[in-house]
């Protein structure tokens, strides 16, 4: 294969199929031609190296789906804020932790602020550097080879679904819901004046980079705000049941729509996963479940009850009067629990109150 110059001139013959092993094996020849690339570690280089071969493969091999990435996008300098070690206090790693004194190889010696303490028996398997708009940040993955105790699924004595929604947060089967504490939408004024004073400066300006990086540090206050929220509410879940019923949403589909900015806003994807990475952790059960026809069915007798999305409440010829989000959630669990041994999954029946009253849950959970 011949590369041509953006001219037409060719610059050189390249045999054989380009991938991370033959640019791997041509890093030697890169630092010959290229001294400064000698004061950088290595591994990271192979590192890059191994993020724009995936880069790559995401947009030229398709998935199960048959659906493929978007095409990689060439980043200039600056653009590239993170940059990983992939050993961490072996022999021949790049970075050592020592207390609170991270000694990353071809830097410098770092003192660095641990937000909480390394678990005794955890190894540090990776170190990925990374700055952010208020500073930099070093992130270590850690290896634990303890295998978290999962409940035994006779022993479930709690169950729940969750119905999530733009009106509430979640909705609960048993009828408590989460409010919507809507970050973005709050700070969207606040954003919104910061956005016209940078596009009245020069670009590229000293002054334009003060102003960005306001910006940038009101919407990571944002997304720590909406993380810190999931956990709550995730750790608060797992804790009251053994089994959680969701949704299995197309998340994707659902954010092409007019309600897109409400639905980014509230990241109902980036919740589910927290949840199951700590229900993980404390050994509980969690179950998707397909989403059509939760909010029409009646979960008492199963009759169809027709309705638009601005009717709230679930009123069935059974007699059965509900809100709409709690007769999902309820729908939910019917299908989630199928096979399980858990009782009185089966929704309200006629014998039980006719009418719920949604309740509001206040979190005071942390991480």
């Amino acid at each position: 294969m011949t590369v041509v110059a953006w001219e037409g001139e060719p610059i050189g013959e390249i045999s054989g199929k380009v991938d991370y092993y033959t640019q791997a094996a041509d890093l030697k020849q890169t630092k010959e031609l290229f001294p400064e690339y000698k004061n950088i570690y290595a591994d990271c280089q192979q590192q890059n190296l191994m993020r724009l071969d995936k880069a790559w493969k995401r947009w030229l091999v398709p998935d199960k789906n048959g659906k493929r990435g978007g095409r990689p996008r060439f980043k200039k300098r600056g653009d590239i804020c993170s940059f990983t070690f992939p050993r961490v206090n072996s022999a021949k790693a790049g970075a050592h932790l020592t207390g609170n004194i991270l000694k990353l190889s071809k830097i410098v010696e770092i003192e660095v602020i641990l937000h909480r303490p390394i678990p005794d028996g955890f190894g540090i398997k990776q170190a990925n550097i990374l700055k952010k708009a208020d500073g930099w940040y070093v992130s270590f993955s850690l290896e634990d080879k303890t295998v978290p105790t999962v409940l035994p699924v006779d022993e479930i004595k709690t169950a729940t679904g969750i119905d999530v929604g733009l009106e509430k947060f979640l909705t609960t089967a048993d009828g408590q819901s989460i409010e919507i504490p809507q970050y973005y939408r709050k700070a969207q004024s606040t954003l919104a004046r910061k956005q016209r004073k940078l596009a009245r400066k020069t670009k590229g300006s000293k002054n334009y980079q003060k102003q960005a990086n306001k910006i940038a540090k009101i919407h990571l206050h944002i997304a720590r705000q909406r993380k810190e929220f999931h956990y709550q509410v995730a750790h608060w879940l797992v804790k009251s049941y053994d089994l959680i019923v969701f949704e299995n949403l197309n998340i994707k589909g659902l954010a092409r729509t007019r309600l897109a900015k409400s639905i980014l806003d509230v990241a109902w994807g980036a919740f589910l996963q927290i949840m199951q990475a700590v229900a993980v952790k404390r050994g509980k059960h969690t179950r998707g479940a397909d989403p059509r026809g939760t909010s029409i069915n009646c979960s008492g007798c199963g009759a169809r009850v027709e309705k638009t999305l601005d009717v709230r409440v679930h009123n069935c010829g059974c007699g059965l009067v509900i809100d709409r989000d709690q007769n999902s959630a309820l729908n939910l669990l019917k299908r989630g629990s199928v096979g399980l041994p858990i009782p009185g999954c089966g929704g309200l029946d006629i014998g039980q109150p006719v009418k719920q009253q949604v309740s509001f849950v206040n979190l005071r959970c942390s991480r």
